[in-house]
């Protein structure tokens, strides 16, 4: 009986050892606060996304093109280019800028994305005969884009021993349509250390 005991006894101890070693579930959550940074790894992450927006919509806010435009200017985003080595979600990085600056009330947006849905629906209301006449949306009185935002984040990554260090740098600018000129240009730069940790056993 005793042997019997012991034998059930090991077969439980192994049984939460390997239960201890599998997969943890994450049952229990609260909200983070966004404007903390967390550096839980060595990739592009929201608080890099954030200081590069912020660093281009105040540098736009307060640019001589403000100054210079008395009415927003209408600007069309394009050409904005992932050239780092990892994965980096350009459109939520366009979109987080763009959004600041149409709060601002200093800029506003037209969208290409958009262009397709927008003709189909004119042409609905203008000849389908279902739209009374005198609410149909008009051809011939959309706004033109006066400015392409361009843009693009490269990477460098560096390592030496246990050390590692990771930059980046989003440059970002405002072409004039009419001249191809850059009117508005500024970048921002981001360098991060990590230092790698010996695994105990």
């Amino acid at each position: 009986m005793p042997r019997k005991m012991l034998k059930l006894s090991a077969i439980a101890l192994l049984a939460l050892v390997l239960a201890s070693c599998g997969s943890k579930q994450f049952t229990q959550g609260k909200y983070d606060d966004l404007s903390e940074d967390r550096l839980l790894d060595d990739k592009f992450n929201e608080s890099d996304m954030r200081q590069i927006a912020e660093t281009m919509v105040d540098s736009l806010i307060k640019s001589r093109l403000v100054a210079e435009n008395p009415r927003p200017p209408v600007v069309l985003v394009t050409l904005v280019r992932n050239r780092a080595a990892e994965n980096i979600d350009m459109k939520s990085m366009t979109d987080k800028i763009r959004t600041a600056l149409i709060k601002s009330g200093k800029f506003r947006f037209t969208e290409k994305e958009s262009r397709e849905e927008i003709a189909g629906e004119t042409e609905y209301q203008n000849e389908s005969g279902y739209v009374d006449a005198s609410t149909a949306r008009k051809k011939g009185r959309q706004i033109g884009a006066q400015y392409f935002l361009t843009g693009e984040i490269t990477d460098r990554v560096q390592e030496v021993g246990n050390k590692k260090y990771v930059y980046y740098k989003a440059t970002f600018n405002l072409v004039n349509i009419d001249t191809g000129i850059i009117d508005w240009t500024d970048e921002k730069e981001i360098r991060k250390f990590y230092k790698k940790r010996g695994v105990g056993f």
